[in-house]
């Protein structure tokens, strides 16, 4: 029942004008961003960032949900009418759904993907609101040693999961981890890796870092890279489903809602596994395999539409109750915390009740909303598209200087934001991903101090990692998320050819 007390009273919050009006905001920005292809939640979060500063808390956190989960509904409508895909979770959605909107039938494809988002994205908030407390409760046991190991096994699936390669995972945590260090030491107060510059002796602004990387990188990327794409643009039906269509896909809806959810609540876990995981499912248990891959078959776009969503909500609940971000938008919104002053963890229950509760009472209102925007607006998304890349990018990057020059009025943040946004450009051209290096620089410190204090509760003793069994269970863990798909791939050549012996 205090639960629910408490879910009534974030309604409350939630539900006051200026809030809805920040979800509602949030939900029309997150759907552009899901719309147009290769700017992402990540990008239009740390470009907001600074402009947000200013903004109450609650608001501001329910503002950057609302774009969170917006830009999952957004991605379906380009998916399915133009092949395009506006984010990496829903290209398996482009696989089944455009081949439905080449038949005539994307109005079915986008009410299926639209009432999927909603039907997971309201099942995974049950969850986080059910499941988050409990979890905060026991997150609280935990010492030192143990919540080193857990930042340890952020660092490590983060890097070995996001990147073309661990190696390259585990370089762009290591730049991550270094600019972390930048500043005055937390305990001795000795200055490290300022070179004598003044305005380094309070760190680097994640806002900074964040904007630099994903708004300006993404920004210089597109113009320096990308070149054009023409797709041609499917005939819109009308945004409806038949009764044998809506049995196909409730069914698909509840299996992805359940297989994403997991996905979410694990560091780097990610929508594209679950979506595919998804995909393969409905194909298997399909009693029209047949549709697959030809006319498109309505579970393909239902099932892996509902695991994104399911996996982007679920991604809340790690990041609320111990502090750790499971995807790229959730480590910015760990650094948006950060800048009120508030440090998401088990005592986030206790010390910011009325944040937290608003923030998960505004995603069900944000779920109602993102239908009501999708379904019947659907034509007006897609005119987006006819944006050119040129003014878009330059209003971008036009808009993340000024909002970065506004924090400090400083011309050297100016200066380090190019910077940083040159090592982003240079970091997507050979591939290493960007999401390590915020996770490393905002995680970096936090994971230092608890080192320090588990060596204090040692004795100086290394063993006081091993000696406690919860640390211990996520050292072995650490290893063997390293090392296991080191061994299957080495295991694997020395396998296949004495099973073709047997034969």
């Amino acid at each position: 029942m205090d639960i629910l007390n408490q879910l009534l009273h974030g309604f409350a919050s939630a539900g006051t004008p200026v809030n809805l009006m920040w979800a509602l905001l949030g939900c029309i920005i997150g759907t552009a961003v899901g719309v147009l292809p290769g700017i992402g939640p990540a990008t239009a979060v740390a470009m907001l960032l600074p402009i947000t500063l200013k903004v109450e808390p609650t608001a501001s956190m329910i503002f950057f949900a609302g774009i969170y989960y917006g830009a999952m509904y957004g991605g379906s409508t380009t998916s399915i009418l133009l092949n395009t895909p506006g984010e990496s979770g829903s290209m398996v959605t482009a696989m089944e759904g455009n081949k439905m909107a080449k038949s005539g039938r994307a109005g079915a494809a986008l009410a299926t993907a639209a009432i999927g988002s909603f039907v997971a994205g309201t099942i995974a908030t049950v969850f986080v609101t059910f499941f988050s407390p409990i979890v905060a409760n026991y997150a609280v046991k935990l010492g030192p040693p143990e919540y080193f190991m857990l930042m340890l096994l952020a660092f490590t699936t983060v890097s070995a999961v996001l990147g073309q390669s661990t190696l390259r995972g585990l370089t762009a945590l290591a730049i991550g981890l270094a600019l972390g260090l930048v500043g005055l030491d937390q305990i001795s107060g000795v200055a490290r890796f300022t070179g004598g510059v003044p305005e380094l002796m309070d760190g680097l602004e994640v806002v900074l870092i964040a904007v630099g990387l994903f708004a300006v990188g993404e920004a210089l990327y597109n113009v320096l890279y990308e070149g054009k794409t023409v797709e041609t643009q499917n005939k819109m039906s009308r945004v409806h489903m038949s009764r044998q269509e809506w049995k196909r896909s409730w069914p698909a809806w509840l299996r992805a809602t359940f297989i994403g959810m997991p996905f979410g609540t694990i560091p780097a876990g990610g929508s594209e596994i679950p979506t595919f995981l998804s995909y393969a499912t409905e194909k298997k248990l399909s009693k029209h395999p047949e549709e697959f891959g030809t006319t498109g078959a309505i579970e393909g776009v239902a099932g892996p539409e509902a695991a994104n969503n399911a996996a982007i909500t679920a991604t809340l609940m790690p990041l609320l109750t111990l502090g750790i971000p499971t995807s790229n938008t959730t480590a910015i919104l760990l650094g948006a915390f950060q800048n009120y002053g508030i440090q998401p963890g088990p005592q986030l229950f206790d010390t910011n009740a009325g944040l937290v509760w608003a923030l998960i009472a505004s995603l069900y209102i944000g779920n109602v909303m993102l239908l009501v925007l999708n379904l019947p607006l659907v034509g007006f998304w897609v005119k987006l598209l006819k944006i050119p890349k040129a003014p878009l990018y330059a209003g971008i990057l036009i808009f993340a200087t000024v909002g970065v020059y506004g924090m400090r009025q400083s011309a050297f943040d100016l200066v380090l934001l190019y910077a940083i946004g040159l090592l982003g450009v240079v970091m997507r051209r050979f591939d290493f991903p960007t999401a390590p290096v915020v996770v490393g620089m905002i995680l970096g410190p936090l994971a230092e101090a608890q080192m320090r204090n588990a060596l204090s509760i040692g004795e100086g003793h290394w063993t006081i990692f091993v000696q406690r069994p919860m640390s211990l269970v996520l050292l072995i863990v650490v290893v063997a998320v390293l090392v296991l798909p080191r061994l299957v791939k080495w295991l694997k050549p020395q396998t296949e050819p004495d099973a073709v012996v047997r034969v």
